[in-house]
């Protein structure tokens, strides 16, 4: 992507004047960096790329300073037919993280779901399997070479119970399969982290102690296994505690490893959500982001997509949903204040807003929410900005071509 001097003098800038005020500003990777972890991130995949309002949130580095390719890397997509690759769709998000200059985390070389038809149903031997894995992996992580920050290389090869998954990799191979990944995976890119990840290994248990075992056998055997994943899928309610999470991330970093939580989201389990319950996913949501915040070598937290509407949830569990912290319609739910506020923000802050034109800078003293600078010159609020709700004592005339659109007690937004 072309970027002109003027605008990286303006980005440079505005960068340096979030880096002062990160309470003004608030948006969530401005605010995970200022507390130390290295990015705030978000999944997301090909077909939501075509929605404009969409794209303009994911590529605002302020909020999002990560990506991770929902399903475009994985093995159904890039080696559909045997030995014949195809990275063009998975090309798509990585050339998006890439030309807004946001961290990439590859996802995934080994899953026991979305493999092609020859693999789920090829006969196979021992060594005809390992051989076309190690092709695989090879094939994938040299196309990706020096694009990715991290690569979960395995994903979820082990039940709640602490028992190995059964699929065609473990059936043929046997656990092998593993370390056999790991070591080529390592192979072809010795620079890339490289890590296991999985779901309820969120909190002490088999799963967990599965997990910790691994990475321990790995290292034994001088494998290269860099960080573990904790997908984070939770339910508003039943959302590990905060001294939970932070024993249950202590005990990963002790075996040397960093962790992340990689796939954030916190489903109601019943719709509409009330009251009460959008307060309890804010408590799940905080505690969880502040797991990693307190915890060294946890570096970063991606959520499950960001918006409502590109959710997994409502397709995999019936009459659940609203997860993420935008709703469908790109308004916030209460949940995103309290993730701001988990990573160092507040609910309002007088401070410098900046406002750029075409040839400079203008600062102005206004009153700001934390989730973003929200005003513009003239003094209006401007798009995607907060202009109502319980409590609200900031702008409430929008800028021209919005309206102040009602999004639930707590919030209305410049839309």
């Amino acid at each position: 992507m072309f970027k002109s001097p003027l605008a990286t003098m303006h980005v440079s800038a505005l960068i340096s004047l979030v880096v002062l005020f990160p309470v003004a500003f608030g948006q969530l990777n401005t605010l995970a960096k200022a507390k130390g972890l290295m990015y705030f991130g978000s999944a997301t995949d090909n077909g939501e790329l075509s929605d404009t309002t969409y794209v303009s949130i994911l590529s605002n580095t302020s909020q999002f300073g990560q990506i991770t390719p929902g399903n475009t890397q994985k093995w159904v997509y890039t080696e559909p037919t045997q030995n014949t690759f195809s990275w063009t769709q998975g090309d798509v998000i990585t050339s998006f993280a890439e030309g807004n200059g946001q961290l990439l985390r590859c996802h995934n070389l080994v899953w026991y779901n979305e493999l092609p038809s020859w693999i789920t149903s090829g006969t196979w031997t021992n060594a005809t399997l390992i051989a076309a894995l190690k092709n695989h992996i090879a094939n994938e992580v040299t196309h990706y070479k020096g694009q990715c920050y991290a690569w979960d290389v395995v994903n979820e090869a082990f039940n709640d119970d602490g028992t190995y998954r059964v699929d065609v990799f473990y059936t043929t191979i046997g656990p092998e399969y593993i370390p056999i990944a790991f070591e080529t995976a390592a192979l072809y890119d010795s620079s890339v982290k490289l890590y296991y990840n999985d779901y309820n290994i969120e909190y002490a248990g088999a799963k967990a102690t599965a997990a910790q075992n691994l990475v321990t056998s790995l290292k034994a055997r001088g494998i290269k296994i860099d960080g573990v994943g904790l997908q984070a899928h939770f339910i508003v309610g039943s959302t590990p505690s905060l001294s939970s999470q932070l024993s249950n991330l202590k005990a990963f970093t002790a075996l040397g490893v960093e962790v992340a939580y990689t796939e954030l989201d916190v489903r109601f389990s019943s719709l509409p959500p009330t009251t009460a319950g959008l307060t309890q996913q804010g408590t799940d949501y905080a505690n969880t982001v502040s797991a990693c915040v307190q915890t060294t070598n946890c570096v970063g937290v991606t959520v499950w997509d960001f918006t409502d509407k590109y959710s997994w949830v409502p397709s995999t569990f019936s009459g659940q949903g609203d997860a993420c912290l935008w709703y469908t319609d790109f308004t916030l739910h209460p949940a995103y204040y309290s993730v701001v506020a988990a990573l160092g923000g507040s609910a309002t802050a007088t401070s410098s807003t900046v406002v750029s034109t075409a040839t400079t800078l203008v600062t102005s003293t206004t009153t700001t929410t934390s989730a973003a600078a929200t005003t513009t010159a003239s003094g209006t609020v401007a798009k995607w900005g907060q202009c109502g709700g319980t409590g609200w004592t900031g702008g409430t005339v929008c800028e021209s071509g919005t309206t102040c659109t009602y999004s639930n007690a707590w919030y209305s937004q410049c839309l």
